[in-house]
């Protein structure tokens, strides 16, 4: 999820579930320890509760980042161990690590030695022809045996040569039952599951198997379908605010960021989804999309996608048509 799930992201998810636990896009080591950290790391402290996800292999630079998380107020330090992107491997990081559960085990003692929160890993199943379900169990043996309680695995090995990061989200088989035999195998442990979760109930059966389902891009392109987490997962039985109350829940939290220098754009782009199949999505999206970009853009650009919305849906004529037209 990097250069998606950044601070503004995170604040509008925040506003839809109030007990999810969100994650920072992966940031790496050297990202932190030579760049602009508040760039990477600041975030409001409604997002609680949030994890830092970093990347990097290097066990002594990846134990200050986690220090330097832990100064920032996070409640998770997760290690990825999953990304497949070229990028990611040339810094001998991400899912190529899983070839050296070793050192993987080393990186993790070193940032449970420096700082007392939580240090998870997020992996896959495996990564090219060393996709066996013994593999991965001796590999989460060796990283647990390090002190790492708790997984998320995306139930697909990554082919680290001849497929993009896209096509590793989608070519690869899925095989949710190695998850859940990870977790028979390993009880003591929390097994949260990761890749082609699509909705709720699907989270609702899987959680009959695992502790915890991650879920990651169905939630970004369609957010609001994170409405029913509290309730059904939480036992929270708060109403939860409407699509449109959302938006104007925003408005004050983009008004406080535009006087600060941010751009409309970074942060209407993830609120693109949020009328997703809906009536009047398409107005939404294509107001945003054509009108936040503009030098100047202010919030009066989401109040009129707002009344694109309202509008479309006020004018049965309108509706009737595009009906036909998507029949």
């Amino acid at each position: 999820m990097m250069d998606w799930t950044d601070r503004h992201c995170r604040y509008l998810l925040r506003l839809i579930s109030r007990h999810g636990l969100l994650y920072t896009e992966m940031v790496t080591t050297h990202a932190l320890l030579h760049g602009d950290r508040d760039r990477f790391l600041r975030f409001d402290s409604s997002e609680h509760p949030v994890a830092l996800q970093l990347g990097g292999s290097d066990p002594l630079a990846l134990s200050d980042c986690a220090q330097i998380g832990l100064d920032y107020g996070y409640d998770e330090i997760n290690l990825n161990v999953g990304c497949p992107s070229d990028r990611v491997q040339s810094g001998r990081f991400g899912a190529c690590l899983m070839a050296e559960p070793g050192l993987v085990a080393e990186c993790v003692a070193g940032m449970q030695a420096a700082v007392a929160l939580p240090v998870t890993v997020k992996c896959r199943i495996g990564i090219d022809n060393r996709d066996s379900f013994e593999e991965l169990a001796g590999f989460i043996r060796v990283v647990s045996d390090a002190g790492c309680d708790t997984f998320i695995i995306h139930a697909r090995k990554a082919i680290l040569e001849g497929l993009s990061p896209k096509q590793n989200r989608t070519v690869p088989p899925l095989k949710h039952e190695y998850v859940y035999r990870i977790k028979r195998q390993f009880p003591d442990l929390e097994i949260i599951i990761n890749g082609g979760i699509s909705d709720l109930d699907s989270a609702a059966s899987h959680l009959g198997h695992v502790d915890g389902v991650m879920l990651g891009r169905a939630a970004y392109h369609n957010p609001y379908m994170l409405a029913g987490v509290d309730a059904r997962l939480y036992g929270d039985m708060r109403e939860v605010p409407g699509r449109e109350d959302i938006v104007h829940m925003m408005l004050p939290y983009i008004e406080m960021e535009l006087t600060e220098g941010t751009l409309l754009k970074h942060i209407t782009r993830h609120m693109l989804g949020l009328f997703a199949g809906e009536p009047g999505a398409r107005h939404w999206r294509r107001y945003l999309g054509h009108h936040a970009h503009k030098p100047g853009a202010g919030t009066e650009v989401v109040r009129e996608a707002l009344e694109k919305v309202a509008a479309f849906r006020s004018d049965p004529a309108e509706r009737s048509g595009c009906d036909q037209l998507h029949g």
